[in-house]
């Protein structure tokens, strides 16, 4: 019989994948934690709790292969065997937590999980003979289901002698199926066997302990003595059941059992709730009735709530149609303001609408929110990615974790940890020398690597730095003009910020090995492109044998933005006010060509201009005086020429099909209030196209819609 529909089940399926997640990365928090203190025993039963919990969790949800091999991974997870096995258990954890992600992975797309025959070995390595005689001892769960309790209970009543039976198979047992079934022989001997597990149908390569309910006319010590198998049987449990049953067994309805129905599946309880109701997590509860208390018990606490994604940029995007809708009111006001400009409605309109804007703002800023996850959430994998590239190459390095608490919308955290990756692997790989080469540089043979995040304005600034080697720039040119990125006349011509971004252009790299960390040229590309697709945009200090830190800058919606907005030609354009620094005017007298680019004294610096112009529009006439918007990337500066300013809008960016606009200089656009369409420009990939123009004095770019 089914309890639940299939919604039911494949809601609580993607329920144990999020926790199966969050298990993963407590159980690679606690391995580090373990690497460091091997010995101390706190840590490993707070290993052994993660590990029981999703043993639990993925049975309910019938993964028997995870939930297997979690229950033999939880055998050797004591504090006794820390002791003895030191680093060794600590390495153990962080490959089961691997191997249990790619069976999460496989589940997750209806795959055959792997079987993880390398994993046991690793448990079978640690909980070899010689330490089998200090390990923990056996602690049987018997789990029978309602039915086999009565069917056991009755058999006591009738004052037959019941005993539970557990018995632990030898780890270096290489057969492991017979020897099952040489012990279910043995069983039978013994009595008349009441219930085993596994069963006779079950598969029996990966049996580690079996359990069986006997009636029998035997003492306990002459069955302990009969199941003592050798090179078979390691440890054995016998406990005699009492005719009345223990309380945690009591049937509350008993019913014959021809008319007994199949257990409930169980459910997974998570374990505060589980204190929260009651309910012991070690011991099976059946579905109904963890149901049943959960909603007798409701707590007032309980003001969680897990929302699909999809919901909430619904509601994003309705309160962008009302966005939208508020700047048709806006213009529409306007308009009667100049027809009618002694009105007495007039008044009434603009004060609803302050209203109406009032309260837009704030149910905007709400919905941002929920949307809102801090850092952490990223942050959290790397000290994994960083012990294990570091283990690899030989080196130590120290991984230092601030901001935490920095909010950032969850889409852009999750396109984030590819690029993210990369640069701290890359950290670890080229940038933190080996501790005798830091030691001949009077430098700590630890190397440190800082992850950071704040809030700069309306963007989020992530920093990755290191106190490594730093960014060798003329070896950089030198492999550029070898691959044919630049020429050398280009290269004369840049600074040193424009030669260290050279290191982002696809197949450029100055490792001599590859290695399977790095030396591709592949990586930085990736963190370029990622950041362009964000709207976002990377810079870097570095020098050399001090360190280097790169500088992530994101906005911190992708959705909504406020933006200025000007023409060029006949065009309308908008740009991110985040990325706008000032807005100057200059004559045409004080605009220079300088190695074939314009430029303008702009205070003590020498700003790089760009005039932007449509294709297929005709160039506007030469103007004596200009609107000069200086803007931001990184750490440079340029300045577009533009014909005329309209001013601020806060627009919603809608995404445009390659049918509709063919070039990468657009990465969005959006509607006014009166129906015009606004094109918002890439700024980087503006810049980036300028840049390796040589137009002979002026660059040209535009965006054909």
């Amino acid at each position: 019989m089914d309890f639940f529909a299939d919604e039911r089940i494949n809601e609580l399926r993607n329920l144990f994948f999020e926790s199966a997640q969050e298990l993963l990365q407590a159980l690679n928090e606690e391995g580090l934690s373990l690497e460091k203190n091997p010995s101390d025993p706190e840590i490993v039963r707070n290993v052994r709790r993660t590990v029981h919990t999703l043993k639990g969790d993925s049975a309910a949800c019938g993964y028997r292969e995870l939930s297997e091999l979690s229950h033999a991974l939880e055998d050797v997870l004591t504090p006794e065997m820390a002791k003895q096995s030191g680093a060794q258990l600590a390495d153990l954890v962080l490959s089961a937590a691997d191997t249990f992600d790619a069976m999460l992975a496989a589940y997750r797309n209806n795959l055959q999980p792997p079987a993880g025959d390398s994993l046991r070995e690793m448990i079978q390595g640690v909980s070899s003979p010689e330490k089998a005689a200090v390990a923990a001892p056996l602690v049987p769960k018997f789990d029978w289901s309602e039915y086999e309790q009565l069917l056991i209970t009755k058999s006591a009543v009738r004052g037959q002698h019941v005993y539970n039976v557990a018995l632990a198979l030898d780890p270096q047992n290489p057969m492991r199926a017979a020897a099952v079934q040489l012990v279910r022989n043995v069983m039978q001997e013994v009595g008349n066997i009441l219930v085993m597990r596994p069963d006779e149908n079950a598969s029996n390569a990966n049996v580690e302990t079996i359990e069986a309910a006997i009636c029998s006319h035997h003492e306990k010590e002459w069955i302990e003595k009969k199941c003592k198998i050798p090179a078979v049987v390691t440890r054995i449990h016998v406990a005699k059941v009492d005719a009345e049953p223990e309380a945690n067994t009591t049937l509350q309805a008993p019913v014959a059992p021809a008319k007994q129905k199949a257990p409930a599946p169980a459910v997974i309880v998570p374990e505060a709730e589980a204190d929260l109701l009651g309910i012991d997590t070690d011991e099976p509860v059946p579905q109904v009735q963890r149901m049943a208390k959960a909603t007798s018990l409701t707590s007032p606490s309980e003001n969680i709530l897990r929302v699909d994604a999809e919901r909430i940029d619904s509601v994003l995007d309705l309160v962008g149609e009302l966005i939208i809708g508020k700047s048709m009111l806006l213009q529409t006001l306007g308009e009667f303001t100049r027809r009618f400009p002694k009105d007495p409605l007039r008044n009434r309109f603009v004060d609803a609408m302050a209203f109406q804007q009032q309260v837009l703002n704030k149910l905007q800023r709400s919905v941002m929110k929920i949307r809102m996850v801090p850092v952490e959430q990223l942050f959290r994998r790397f000290p994994r990615v960083v012990r294990d590239v570091a283990k690899t190459q030989g080196k130590d390095v120290e991984l230092i974790l601030e901001g935490e608490s920095t909010d950032l919308d969850k889409s852009i955290l999750d396109a984030l940890a590819e690029p993210m990756t990369h640069l701290v692997r890359n950290a670890v790989d080229h940038g933190i020398e080996p501790p005798g080469e830091r030691r001949a540089k009077g430098k700590p043979p630890q190397g440190k690597i800082k992850l950071d995040a704040y809030h700069q304005a309306n963007q989020v600034v992530i920093e990755i730095s290191d106190d490594g080697r730093g960014i060798d720039t003329q070896r950089v040119v030198n492999k550029a003009i070898q691959t044919g990125v630049i020429t050398g006349e280009e290269a004369a011509r840049l600074n040193e910020a424009e030669k260290q971004q050279l290191i982002f252009e696809a197949g450029l790299s100055t490792a001599d090995i590859v290695t399977e960390v790095s030396g591709r040229g592949v990586g930085m590309d990736i963190v370029k492109a990622c950041m362009e697709r964000l709207k976002g945009s990377v810079s870097i200090h570095s020098e050399l044998g001090k360190g280097t830190t790169f500088r992530l800058h994101l906005p911190l919606t992708l959705a909504i933005i406020k933006a200025l907005l000007f023409r060029v030609g006949e065009r309308l354009y908008a740009i991110p006010l985040t990325s706008v620094l000032e807005i100057t005017r200059v004559s045409d007298p004080d605009i220079h060509i300088v190695d074939r680019h314009e430029v303008m004294q702009l205070r003590d610096e020498v700003l790089t201009l760009v005039r932007l112009q449509s294709i297929g529009t005709p160039p506007v006439n030469c103007k004596r005086r200009h609107f000069i918007v200086v803007v931001s990337l990184g750490q440079r500066k340029f300045g577009l020429i533009v014909d005329r300013l309209v001013g601020e809008e806060e627009l919603v960016i809608k995404a445009l099909d390659d049918d509709y606009v063919d070039t990468e200089m657009v990465s969005g656009a959006s509607i006014l209030g009166d129906g015009t369409v606004v094109l918002i420009l890439n700024l980087t990939a503006v810049v980036e196209r300028l840049g390796r123009a040589n137009s002979g004095g002026r660059n040209t770019v535009g965006a054909s819609a």
